[in-house]
C-alpha cells in the first residue's frame, strides 16, 4: 500500500495548470462527439455503426491535440458503448456478433471517454429515441431519466473537499426512491489519475450489506478528479450477464508467462496500442484472433473484462456520468450536455427538503484565479464543453 500511495503522490495533479488544460481538451472532444451521437440516435440506426463512427471521431479529435509534442500519448480512454433499454452497460458489439437496431421509444445510454497525455475525460448520457417537447416522455422511462439526472446533479454538489463519499451514496439512493426506482447495485464511480481510469478512491451506489461492510469510506480532497457515474433502474437494480459477448477489456498490472502464441501476440499489441486504457476487441486487426488471444489473458488476469450487464426484461436503466475537477475554487464539471427537463414528465418529485435545498445551490465554481487564463487559451472555448447545470 505504501508504494501505491507514494506512486500516487508523484503523479501530476490539477494543481498544475497544464494538467487542467489537458483534462479540458479531452473533455471538449468527448462533449463534441457525444453531442453528435445524440443527433444520430434515430430509428433504424445501427448501434455497432454508431459505436465505430464515434470511436473514429474520438481518435481524430485527440490526434489533432499536442501535435508538436510526439511524446504526448492520446486517444480513446473508454470505447463508445450504446446500451439500450434494460441493457445496463458496456454494450458495443463486434462485427462478428449480432447488432442492435434502434427503434422509436428506445432508451439509449451513451458512454465514452478520451484522454490527452493520460488525463481522462469520460461522459455518459441517456436519451429516448424520438423524444420531443410536443409529447414529453412519461411513465417509467421518465422516472428513471429524471432520477438519474437529479442524482448526478446532487452528486456534483456533494463532491467537495471535506465531504465523505457515502454522502453521495446515500443521497443517490434517496433520489432514486423518490421516483420509485433503484440505483444499480454495487456500481462504482472512480477517482481518475494519469493513465488510470479506476483510481484508488471510489463512490459506491446502492451497496448490498456485504458490500457496505467491505467498501471503504473516502473523503474528497482538493485537486482530485472523479468520474461520477449514476445508473438508475426502474427494476430491482440487480445487474446480470446474459448472452451478449464481452467486447471491452483493460490491461492490468499483473504478470504471467502466456503459453499460447496467439495470446502473446494479442497481449503485446494491447500493451503497445492501448497501454492501461480500456479497448474494444473490434479495433484489433484480426477480430477472430483477438477473441482467441484474450481468453488466456483473462484467465491469468492480465486483462480484465467489462461485462455487459442486464436488468430484467421490460425494465429501463438510465445513466449520467460526468468528469469533475475538485479545484481550490470549487468542483468544476467538465463533461456532459445540457439537460432539457421539458422532454420528460413524471408524476414523482423530490419531497426531501434537504435534497431540494442542495439542488438549489449553485454548482458553479467561484471565479478562477487569473493565472488559469494562460492555460485556458490552449483550449478553444466551445459552448458544448461548458458544464451544464440545473437552474435553481
Amino acid at each position: 500500500m505504501g508504494d501505491a500511495a507514494n506512486l500516487a503522490a508523484d503523479l501530476p495533479t490539477i494543481a498544475d495548470d497544464l494538467v487542467v488544460t489537458k483534462y479540458k481538451m479531452a473533455a471538449e472532444i468527448v462533449n463534441r462527439v457525444l453531442k453528435w451521437l445524440v443527433t444520430e440516435c434515430k430509428p433504424e440506426a445501427s448501434v455497432r455503426d454508431l459505436c465505430i463512427q464515434s470511436d473514429k471521431k474520438l481518435e481524430e479529435g485527440t490526434s489533432s491535440a499536442f501535435k508538436k509534442d510526439k511524446k504526448v500519448l492520446k486517444g480513446i480512454a473508454f470505447p463508445t458503448c450504446l446500451s439500450v433499454n434494460n441493457v445496463i452497460c458496456h454494450y458495443s458489439p463486434l462485427t462478428s456478433e449480432p447488432d442492435t437496431i434502434l427503434a422509436d421509444g428506445d432508451m439509449v445510454k451513451i458512454d465514452l471517454g478520451a484522454h490527452i497525455d493520460g488525463f481522462i475525460a469520460v461522459v455518459a448520457h441517456t436519451l429516448v429515441v424520438g423524444e420531443n417537447k410536443a409529447s414529453p416522455v412519461s411513465g417509467r422511462k421518465a422516472d428513471a431519466i429524471l432520477a438519474a439526472h437529479l442524482a448526478s446533479e446532487a452528486a456534483l454538489r456533494l463532491a467537495k473537499p471535506g465531504n465523505e463519499t457515502y454522502e453521495v451514496t446515500d443521497t443517490v439512493s434517496k433520489i432514486a426512491e423518490a421516483f420509485e426506482c433503484k440505483p444499480v447495485e454495487g456500481m462504482l464511480s472512480h477517482q481518475l489519475e494519469q493513465n488510470r481510469i479506476d483510481g484508488e478512491k471510489t463512490i459506491i451506489q446502492n451497496p448490498s450489506e456485504a458490500q457496505r461492510k467491505e467498501h471503504e469510506k473516502y473523503e474528497f480532497e482538493t485537486n482530485e478528479v472523479y468520474a461520477v457515474d449514476v445508473l438508475i433502474s426502474t427494476g430491482e437494480g440487480q445487474g446480470r450477464e446474459k448472452n451478449a459477448k464481452i467486447t471491452i477489456y483493460k490491461k492490468t498490472e499483473d504478470t504471467y508467462m502466456l503459453k499460447m502464441k496467439t495470446s502473446r501476440e494479442f497481449f503485446s499489441k494491447v500493451s503497445k496500442q492501448f497501454g492501461a486504457m480500456p479497448f474494444n476487441l473490434r479495433t484489433m486487426d484480426d477480430e477472430k484472433k483477438a477473441r482467441l488471444g484474450v481468453v488466456e489473458c483473462v484467465t491469468h488476469k492480465l486483462v480484465e473484462p467489462f461485462q455487459v450487464l442486464y436488468e430484467k426484461d421490460g425494465e429501463y436503466v438510465a445513466q449520467f456520468k460526468f468528469t469533475v475537477l475538485l479545484l481550490p475554487n470549487g468542483p468544476h464539471k467538465i463533461t456532459g450536455l445540457q439537460f432539457d427537463d421539458s422532454l420528460y414528465k413524471s408524476e414523482h418529485s423530490i419531497q426531501d427538503t434537504e435534497i431540494q435545498k442542495l439542488l438549489k445551490t449553485s454548482a458553479n465554481p467561484k471565479a478562477g484565479k487569473k493565472k488559469k487564463k494562460a492555460a485556458e487559451k490552449a483550449v478553444t472555448e466551445e459552448t458544448s464543453a461548458a458544464p451544464m447545470l440545473v437552474e435553481s
